[in-house]
Order: structure tokens, then sequence, then C-alpha cells
């Protein structure tokens, strides 16, 4: 497992959320929200149903704007137009975003290109073998059943290694034993080379290393 060298002691955190509101619609779903990520630790995003968790995931990728406060990465604040933006962070939300005519190779080709990446045909048969489904690389995703078709989604991450901040709505979702031991080891190795995950989960995590960290939006409705 690769290990990246030790960031300086001045390093910024990967992510800061500061002073940072959030809204669907009218309604305001949290307020003054702090949130850091560190190199290497993986952050478990917690709350109620309706409390706000995608929201606040799309904000920190940059997908929405915030009713107020900043969003820093690496020190930096976020902005779309920021040459490069992409390659510092892969979001994969709750949908699998996959395209239903495509192989299911194709489609996550397809998603890397418009994340501005363009892997080899090699470096996706590993990515899929990874996940487990390389045997179903031509198979349209429309065959595929769900837990597949997550598995599939999911092989972006094996792309992304390299990548210092991953944003991820459930997603252990419809995984079975298998997807979950192969995505915690993902997680693993993503935090060794000292990147920095914020994910949701309805299901108890079963990460050893790194242990995750607990941020739970309905904490911070409370105080």
């Amino acid at each position: 497992m690769a290990v990246a060298a030790p960031a300086p002691a001045d390093a910024p955190p990967v992510l800061q959320a500061l002073d940072l509101a959030g809204q669907r619609g009218e309604r305001a779903l949290f307020e003054h929200l702090e949130l850091e990520l560190e190199r290497g630790s993986v952050v478990w995003l917690r709350g109620r149903n309706g409390r706000g968790k995608t929201t606040l995931l799309r904000l920190l990728a940059g997908l929405a704007t915030p009713m107020a406060g900043q969003v820093c990465v690496h020190g930096a604040p976020q902005r779309r137009s920021q040459p490069g933006w992409r390659s510092t962070l892969v979001y994969i939300g709750h949908q699998n975003a996959l395209k239903d005519d495509l192989g299911a190779a194709e489609a996550l080709a397809f998603l890397e290109r418009l994340g501005g990446r363009r892997p080899e045909p090699a470096r996706l048969d590993a990515a899929l073998a990874r996940l487990g489904v390389q045997h179903k690389r031509r198979a349209p995703v429309r065959t595929l059943s769900q837990g597949q078709r997550r598995r599939v989604a999911l092989a972006r991450l094996a792309l992304a290694l390299d990548c210092t901040l991953w944003l991820l709505d459930e997603p252990f979702d419809a995984l079975d034993a298998d997807g979950v031991h192969a995505l915690n080891e993902l997680l693993a190795e993503h935090a060794a080379r000292g990147g920095a995950t914020l994910l949701t989960s309805h299901q108890a995590l079963s990460l050893a290393e790194p242990v995750p960290r607990i941020f739970d939006l309905d904490r911070l409705a409370a105080e």
C-alpha cells in the first residue's frame, strides 16, 4: 500500500468549511457550519433524513452555492472556474450516474472524461477488477443489478487514489459483503496516501483503519 510523504507541519487541511450555510428551496438546513478534513482522515457525515447531508456534500464539491460562508481546499477558496479544480476531488452521489445504453467500462470511461481524466483501457479494467465487476465490462448498464451498478460507479475511486478529496453519498448502498470489503480497502489506501474522505452512510461503518470520525448534523442543529 502506497504511503504519502508527511505533510509539512503548517500544511492546511485538505478541506475546510467556514461559517457555511445551506438551504433547500426557501428552507435553511444548517448555518454556521465549521468542518475540517485532515490528510489521512475518513469522516462519517451523519444526520436524520432531510437534515442536509447531500446538500452539504454538493456544496463542498462546488456543485451548489452556499447561502453564506466559504469552502477551501488545501487552504485556497474552492471555485469551479479555478484551473484544475476537478483534479483535486471525486464526488460520487447517491445516484450512480451511469448511462444505461453503455457497457460498464464505457460508462466508467464516460464519467472519467466528465471529470477531466482519460484513463487507458487497462486501468479501467483494473479498476473494475478491484470492485469485482471486470467480468461485466461489456455488459450494458441496464442489465446490471443495483449492487453491480454501484460497484461500477465506485470503480472511479480505484482510478482516483491520487485525488486528495473524496466526497461520497451513501457509497455502501446496495453492496454485499465483498463489495463492502473492496470499498473499505480503497478508503484505507486513500487515507494511507494522505487523502481525506467525507461520506454518508445509513449503515454502521466497518472500516477499521483509519477509525472514522463522526460529524453529526443533528448535533449541529441542537447547539
